[in-house]
């Protein structure tokens, strides 16, 4: 993780929201409206406001089985119980579930980021595949003898008859 998230893990949706402001210059909501009312226009812009709103759903499940797990620990004698272990186990894939859903809004913003220059060529030639000049095989009827004139004598088993 970079050091602006580790340093205020509590915070990673906000550290994000920041970034993607930053990046392209304008407030979260305004960049909604901007994607929604144009989702093709620019698509990493898209696939930012995508993932930035599954983040925050994330983050909103981190912080509903945070509170039932605080309720359950709450009400705990001295050991913990399995339903209250459930709820901690929760938690944690509800944080790894957010964590990841960070890292690919990181990836999203970082343009030299590991794939994003192999995925840039990628799509590039694949827009050039439709510039070609000509064809990529043979497209012409291949070069076939001439028929055999009818007056011609014929060699075949009905001609000894």
């Amino acid at each position: 993780m970079s050091d602006d998230i580790s340093d205020d893990i509590e915070d990673v949706v906000g550290v994000l929201t920041t970034r993607i402001e930053a990046h392209f210059g304008m407030g979260m909501d305004q960049l909604k409206a901007t994607v929604a009312g144009a989702p093709t226009a620019n698509r990493g812009a898209t696939d930012v406001v995508k993932w930035h709103g599954l983040l925050a759903e994330c983050q909103r499940g981190v912080e509903r089985a945070e509170d039932a797990l605080l309720a359950a620990l709450e009400t705990q004698p001295s050991e913990v119980d399995d339903p209250t272990m459930d709820l901690a186990h929760r938690v944690s894939a509800a944080v790894a579930t957010r964590d990841r859903r960070a890292l690919v809004v990181r990836w999203l913003l970082d343009s030299d980021a590991p794939g994003k220059k192999d995925l840039a060529a990628e799509r590039l030639a694949r827009l050039n595949r439709g510039a070609r000049t000509g064809p990529a095989v043979q497209t012409s009827a291949p070069h076939r003898p001439a028929a055999v004139p009818p007056s011609a004598p014929s060699t075949g088993r009905a001609a000894q008859r």
